[in-house]
C-alpha cells in the first residue's frame, strides 16, 4: 500500500496507529532519518535481502499477516519504490505500507514504479466533520451527519460559529491539535506558517533550480489570483509575459506534491466530459483552507466579524472550503463550467452516476443564482445544488444545502438523490 498526501497531513501517525490496532508487531523504518535504511535499497533489490536489512534495522522478525512493514519517507530511497514490485511479486503474503513527503513527485520521476502492484490511498487534511470530532464537538458532528434539517436549523448559529473557526484553523492535524488543546487561536497561525515554510523549503530541495523558482512564483501568486472576481488562474499575473509552457512543470510539481488542486473548465456537460474539457483554463486552490488564510495573511480579527470570513477576498476562502469538502468526500477534484464566449461561470461540478451535477457556492447573503439558473435552463440536469449559509430548502429545480452540512451531503445523501 502507498499512502499519498501532502506533507504534514498525518500519514506517519495514521500508519503507526493502523499498525498498533491491527497487527501484533510493526517494523518501522524511516529513510530520511536513518541513512543506513536508505542504503538497504541501494544494492540488489532481492526481497529476502531487503527484508533482512529491515529486520536488522528494527531489531525484529517480520512475520506474514501479523507484522506490518512501514517504509516512511520512501522518496529518500528512490529504488525503494521499484523494490515494491519485487516484494509484491515474490512475497505477496507480506503486509507492506509506505508513505513519504512529496511522494507524488517521486512516483512521477520513477520510471520503474510498479504500476498495478500496489494499492493507493490518498490522505487529505481533516474535513469539517473530523475537525468537529477532533475539537470535542462529536455530538454536533453526529447531528450534522444525521441531516435532520429542522433540528440542524435550530443549531445553525452554533454551527456557523464552528465553521468560522474551521475556516481559520483549517484541517492540518498539527494545527487542529494545537487549537483543540486550548481552544484558542493563539499559536495557530505560528504552526500554519511553519508548515508553509517547510513547503517552501521543499521547493528548492526536491525540484530543480529552474523549476523551483517558478514553483515559488506560482505559489506566491495564489492568494491574489483567488482574490479576483473571476478566479481563473492567469499565468500573466505570475509574471509579465509568462507563457503556459514555461510553467507547466511548476504547476505539475505543485499538483504532484499534493499542495494544490487544479480545477479545470468544461464547456458542455456531455459524455465523455473530458471531450469538452478546456485544460488551458483552470482554477488553482490550495489543499487546506487554513493554510490559504495563512498564506494570504488573513488576520484572526476576521473571526469577530460575523460572517466576514466567508466573504474574505471575494469568497475565495468559502470556495476553498467547499473544494476541500468535495475532495475529502469523493477523492476527486471537481471541474467548473463556463461556456464559450459567455460571462456565466459555475463554481464546481461533480460526477454522479455519469452525470455532472452543478454546484454554486454563495458566501454572501445574496442568494441570486444567475449562473446556476443559466446552467439549469440550458442543460436541465437531474439535480442542482447551491451551498450557502441559508437553511436547507428545495427551491423547485435546485436544492440549497447549508455550508456546514455539505460533507455528509456529498458523501452519502447527495450521492444518491437530491
Amino acid at each position: 500500500m502507498v499512502l499519498r498526501g501532502a506533507r504534514q497531513v498525518g500519514k506517519t501517525w495514521l500508519l503507526k496507529e493502523f499498525a498498533r490496532t491491527n497487527y501484533d508487531k510493526v517494523a518501522y523504518v524511516n529513510c530520511q532519518r536513518n541513512p543506513s535504511v536508505a542504503s538497504i535499497f541501494a544494492g540488489d533489490l532481492d526481497p529476502e535481502r531487503i527484508l533482512r536489512g529491515i529486520e536488522i534495522s528494527t531489531k525484529s522478525t517480520i512475520e506474514p499477516a501479523t507484522t506490518l512493514v512501514i517504509i516512511d519517507e520512501i522518496q529518500e530511497a528512490p529504488h525503494a519504490l521499484t523494490a515494491l514490485k519485487y516484494l509484491g511479486e515474490e512475497r505477496p503474503e507480506l503486509h507492506v505500507a509506505t508513505a513519504g513527503s512529496l511522494l507524488g513527485v517521486a512516483i512521477r520521476a520513477n520510471d520503474s514504479f510498479p504500476v498495478g502492484k500496489v494499492d493507493f490511498i490518498d490522505l487529505h487534511p481533516l474535513d469539517f466533520d473530523e475537525f468537529l470530532r477532533g475539537t470535542g464537538e462529536a455530538q454536533i458532528a453526529d447531528l450534522v451527519l444525521d441531516q435532520d434539517w429542522p433540528l440542524l436549523e435550530s443549531q445553525s448559529d452554533r454551527l456557523v460559529d464552528l465553521l468560522r473557526e474551521y475556516m481559520f484553523v483549517g484541517g492540518m492535524p498539527e494545527v487542529v491539535a494545537r487549537y483543540a488543546k486550548a481552544h484558542s487561536i493563539e499559536g495557530v497561525r505560528t504552526v500554519q506558517l511553519n508548515i508553509l515554510h517547510g513547503y517552501e523549503n521543499d521547493f528548492a530541495k526536491y525540484a530543480t533550480a529552474q523549476v523551483s523558482r517558478k514553483v515559488a512564483d506560482v505559489w506566491a501568486s495564489l492568494p491574489s489570483q483567488l482574490a479576483r472576481e473571476q478566479k481563473r488562474f492567469i499565468l500573466g499575473h505570475v509574471r509579465d509575459g509568462a507563457r503556459a509552457r514555461e510553467y507547466q512543470d511548476a504547476l505539475q510539481w505543485l499538483t504532484d506534491a499534493g499542495l494544490v488542486h487544479r480545477v479545470t473548465r468544461y464547456t458542455k456537460p456531455a459524455t465523455p466530459v473530458r471531450a469538452y474539457e478546456d485544460a488551458t483554463k483552470f482554477k488553482l486552490f490550495l489543499h487546506d483552507v487554513g493554510l490559504l488564510g495563512a498564506l494570504s495573511g488573513v488576520d484572526s480579527s476576521v473571526l469577530l466579524q460575523g460572517t466576514g470570513i466567508f466573504e474574505e477576498f471575494k469568497g475565495a476562502l468559502t470556495e476553498q472550503y467547499v473544494l476541500q469538502q468535495i475532495v475529502a468526500a469523493r477523492s476527486v477534484v471537481p471541474m467548473y463550467w463556463s461556456p464559450e464566449n459567455a460571462k456565466a461561470e459555475l463554481d464546481f461540478s461533480i460526477d454522479r452516476s455519469g452525470e455532472l451535477i452543478p454546484i454554486e457556492v454563495k458566501s454572501a447573503n445574496n442568494l441570486k443564482s444567475q449562473s446556476l439558473r443559466s446552467y439549469i435552463d440550458r442543460y436541465q440536469p437531474s439535480a442542482a445544488w447551491r451551498f450557502s449559509l441559508a437553511p436547507y430548502r428545495v427551491q423547485g429545480d435546485m436544492v440549497n444545502v447549508p455550508l456546514y452540512a455539505i460533507g455528509p451531503w456529498l458523501g452519502s445523501y447527495g450521492a444518491e438523490k437530491s
